[in-house]
């Protein structure tokens, strides 16, 4: 446990009038460069993010620990205040919680990657080519509904190539190989057990993908489906029991409207970028007084290793905040929920910039936001889990600590 853990709790003060806050993350947005080149974040044209540099403070967070790949889920969790290692959750619990499907006790829920497999059965791309929904849904339906021993298996769509497969029977276990190998040119990692007890959920899994690399075959570019993220569910905390704040998530992707819905945010309904300026509005106008924003190309673009595409989504997000910062927010923070450097193209353990501008912060160290600016500002370098606190007290919501 960390020390000091349940302090901020402590010290929120309910009831009390605070200032509104609006945390903005984009997606992946830390990266690395070679020496003498920038970054995606670093050349990007973007005004309004280097006007609310000058007027707030830099810094950077570190999402679980240092030299720590996170996944999204851990990331986003620590951002929102839940110490990642305490409150682990799987992705798979995310994509189901995420497109609203009604998780009952014992289900193992997954998060699958269409993808392609060349001739030999290699992994020739962990996307498919980012096949469109409606392509998904149609692969989906035709792979769901299948029955193995005593396990119903549940096949949904979430978003371009991502999908939702639940497992719904006694006794799956979780402790299974991942068969997503993480790289072009392999093989999909064979879904063995990984812990005494999980020899039926291996069974299953492996019948299942069996059965649908079947009915995949002849598809193209989606003849294949990875697994990972494998997780149960049990309820957490919610944000207003822990801080005191009602909170609304604004997100278009389903796995973040899920671990927003984990912490008991409200789901904002919004179906593109105009629309989130909108819904964020639309919240604060419901009473909500912090509002998460997701923003997911700049992780997309990292994933790629497109530099270019990943400066036109920070460019992209930039255009948006006059709109976000016309609704009334107090206090706001951009940031992301781990890097995602291009050359690299997957998510790393680099420090993730974080802009705060809003309460009394010690501003005029900086004059542009990237990642340079970010390392020495004057927020310093400081666990994720911790920056809810410095957004709380920002915002006029904590107490002091003793006399």
């Amino acid at each position: 446990m960390r020390k000091g853990d349940g302090l901020v709790e402590r010290l929120v003060e309910r009831g009390a009038e605070g200032g509104r806050i609006l945390l903005a993350v984009l997606d992946g947005l830390g990266d690395v460069s070679a020496p003498g080149c920038g970054t995606p974040l670093g050349e990007a044209a973007k005004p309004n993010l280097d006007r609310l540099a000058s007027e707030g403070a830099l810094g950077q967070h570190i999402p679980v620990a240092h030299g720590i790949t996170p996944g999204s889920g851990p990331a986003h969790l620590a951002l929102f205040g839940y110490d990642p290692v305490e409150y682990f959750v799987g992705r798979g619990i995310l994509s189901a919680l995420g497109i609203g499907f009604e998780v009952q006790p014992g289900d193992l829920a997954v998060r699958a990657n269409f993808c392609t497999l060349d001739g030999s059965g290699a992994v020739a791309d962990r996307r498919a080519g980012r096949i469109d929904t409606a392509k998904n849904a149609a692969l989906s339906a035709r792979l769901d509904g299948m029955d193995i021993e005593d396990v119903r298996v549940f096949v949904r769509p979430e978003k371009e190539h991502r999908a939702c497969v639940v497992f719904r029977g006694p006794g799956l276990s979780g402790d299974v190989a991942e068969t997503d190998p993480g790289h072009v040119g392999m093989q999909p990692v064979r879904p063995v057990p990984l812990a005494a007890g999980a020899e039926k959920a291996s069974r299953i899994i492996g019948e299942f993908l069996r059965r649908a690399h079947e009915l995949l075959a002849g598809e193209s570019p989606a003849n294949g489906m990875l697994l990972r993220g494998y997780a149960g569910y049990s309820p957490y905390p919610s944000m207003e029991e822990r801080f005191g704040v009602r909170a609304s998530a604004v997100a278009l992707y389903p796995m973040y409207r899920g671990v927003a819905s984990l912490v008991g945010m409200e789901v904002m309904p919004c179906s593109n970028r105009d629309d989130q300026i909108r819904a964020a509005g639309d919240a604060l106008s419901a009473g909500s007084d912090f509002v998460f924003l997701h923003h997911k190309p700049t992780d997309s673009a990292g994933e790629d290793g497109s530099f270019e595409a990943k400066k036109a989504a920070v460019e992209a997000f930039d255009s948006m905040l006059p709109g976000l910062l016309a609704c009334g927010f107090d206090v706001v923070c951009v940031t992301g929920d781990h890097s995602t450097p291009c050359p690299m193209k997957q998510h790393s353990w680099h420090p993730v910039p974080v802009l705060l501008r809003g309460g009394p912060q010690r501003c005029g160290w900086s004059s542009t936001f990237d990642e340079r600016e970010a390392a020495r500002g004057a927020l310093g370098t400081i666990p994720a889990v911790d920056l809810m606190a410095i957004l709380l007290a920002s915002a006029g919501r904590l107490a002091k600590y003793g006399a």
